[in-house]
């Protein structure tokens, strides 16, 4: 059970990412990307359970609070509450709670977290993150004391939404590159692979949930999006050349940066979650 925590743990994170390196040709395209400050809500279930010891349930809530601008940089506050249900009366509760903020020149990353299980501490990380001319430069403060550096070509996951908007716009379909949250013990970096799917236009498949209240989503255009996250320390599953995600994510992301239809795939478990509610703020305007 507890594993299946730390996977919820990694899918709280990868709600908040979403992306893409995109091409010097395709930057032009970048002032067509404004991320909005928004606020949403989703509803989480399972929806498929495979293995020799499947879930038989999964209910809970993603609470996605998403502020900031390119000037003031981008503040995220996030809150995960899953209830994992394996039958025979064995539940456990996983509360994650995270909040980071990214400069508007993906130069600089700060990031907060506390993961409980059954009400009770299990791990928390703090530290920043910062891009150097030649490579990343972290530092952590929990769970302990430690600076390393990472790859120049990382990316923070705001920036990491840009790309992928950006990439979208130009036309591409298939991006590779790793991503730094912060995630687990501050330490894990993941080599993402991200397919971007055919635009859907604002007429074409309407959406049912919260979304469909909104008037500005309405006109908007999106793409289906899928993400899968592969753990760059599994030297062994490199070297077989057979490398298998920790976890694919998979969305309907509009071209404001709001995401929908979330289904989060770990292999064993796969589960779905529902926008059930959107609050999209007014951004501040850059000076």
């Amino acid at each position: 059970m507890n594993m299946m925590s730390k996977a919820l743990v990694s899918a709280a994170a990868a709600v908040a990412v979403c992306a893409a390196l995109a091409p010097a040709a395709a930057i032009s395209q970048a002032d067509k990307v404004t991320l909005v400050p928004h606020r949403a809500v989703y509803d989480l279930k399972l929806i498929k359970a495979r293995g020799s010891r499947p879930l038989e349930a999964v209910r809970g809530r993603i609470l996605y609070d998403f502020s900031g601008s390119s000037c003031e940089g981008y503040a995220l506050q996030f809150r995960q509450v899953s209830e994992l249900d394996s039958g025979e009366g064995k539940n456990a509760m996983s509360d994650l709670r995270s909040t980071t903020w990214e400069d508007g020149a993906a130069k600089n990353f700060r990031f907060n977290s506390e993961n409980l299980l059954n009400q009770k501490p299990v791990d928390a990380v703090d530290g920043t993150a910062e891009r150097k001319s030649t490579t990343v430069a972290v530092s952590l403060k929990k769970p302990q004391s430690k600076a390393f550096d990472i790859a120049e070509g990382t990316v923070f996951p705001t920036e990491h939404m840009r790309r992928i908007l950006i990439a979208a716009h130009a036309g591409q379909k298939i991006l590779e590159f790793p991503v730094y949250d912060g995630s687990e013990t501050g330490e894990k970096l993941y080599n993402t692979l991200t397919v971007i799917g055919a635009p859907i236009p604002p007429d074409q498949k309407v959406p049912t949930d919260a979304a469909a209240g909104q008037p500005v989503l309405a006109k908007m255009m999106r793409w289906p999006v899928t993400i899968s996250y592969f753990d760059k320390s599994d030297k062994k599953s490199q070297k077989s050349g057979e490398e298998t995600p920790v976890y694919a994510i998979t969305f309907e992301l509009y071209e404001n940066g709001i995401s929908r239809a979330l289904t989060l795939d770990y292999t064993d478990f796969v589960i779905a979650g529902e926008m059930t509610a959107i609050e999209i703020k007014t951004a501040k305007p850059c000076p």
